[in-house]
C-alpha cells in the first residue's frame, strides 16, 4: 500500500493547462507511461512512443511548467533529465469559481476524459464473457443528501488507495485498470 500525498486542488486556472496538457496526444501518451513505469528519461519516453527525443523532451518540459510531472534532480546528469509523475490524488472541489474560459476547459477536459471512458465502457461489455474475471462491471443507484454524497466519495478515495501501489512496483501478475466513479443526480434539477 502506498501512502497517500496531499491532494492537490486543482483551480479553474489549472483546469485550462490541464487541458491544454491532454489535448495534445503525445502529452497523453507521456502522463501515461510515467503513470505506468514511474520514471523516465526522454530517451526511454521516445522509444515506448515511437517519437523523436526531440518530441519528447520539448513535451516533458511542457509538462514540467504546467506541473504536471517533475524532474528527478538526482537522478538527472548533464543533458540527460529524468522525470516522474505528479498526477497522485488531484482534485478540484464541487462549486469552484471559473471564469467563462476556465469553464469551457474544464467541460472540453471532462469530455475529452468521457470520450476516453466510453471506450473503456464499450470495451468492458464487448470482452465480458472472456476477460476471466478482468472486467467488472457495477452499476447502482443511491438515494442520498449532499452530505452522504461527500461521505460516499471519500470513502471511495480512501478504499481506492488502499490497493495504490508505486509505479513500477506492481505485484506480479497484476494489470492496469481503469476504475472510475460519477456520481450524478438522474434528473437535471438544480434545486438544493
Amino acid at each position: 500500500m502506498v501512502e497517500r500525498p496531499e491532494r492537490r486542488v486543482l483551480t479553474g486556472a489549472d483546469l485550462k493547462a490541464f487541458y491544454k496538457a491532454l489535448a495534445n496526444p503525445v502529452r497523453r501518451d507521456i502522463l501515461s507511461y510515467l503513470g505506468e513505469h514511474g520514471e523516465a528519461n526522454s530517451t526511454s519516453v521516445a522509444k515506448a512512443l515511437g517519437e523523436s527525443t526531440g518530441t519528447t523532451s520539448y513535451h516533458l518540459r511542457k509538462l514540467a511548467d504546467l506541473e504536471l510531472i517533475a524532474e528527478i534532480e538526482e537522478r538527472s546528469t548533464g543533458r540527460e533529465r529524468w522525470w516522474k509523475s505528479l498526477m497522485k490524488d488531484i482534485y478540484t472541489p464541487p462549486g469552484l469559481e471559473m471564469t467563462p474560459d476556465e469553464r469551457e476547459a474544464a467541460r472540453k477536459l471532462g469530455a475529452l476524459k468521457m470520450s476516453h471512458d466510453l471506450g473503456l465502457v464499450t470495451r468492458a461489455y464487448a470482452g465480458y464473457d472472456s476477460a476471466r474475471g478482468w472486467n467488472q462491471i457495477y452499476r447502482a443507484g443511491l438515494r442520498l443528501t449532499k452530505e452522504q454524497v461527500t461521505s460516499f466519495v471519500e470513502e471511495y478515495q480512501n478504499l481506492l488507495w488502499k490497493y495504490v501501489t508505486e509505479p513500477g512496483d506492481h505485484p506480479e501478475g497484476s494489470r492496469s485498470l481503469a476504475v472510475r466513479l460519477i456520481v450524478v443526480p438522474d434528473d437535471e434539477s438544480t434545486t438544493d
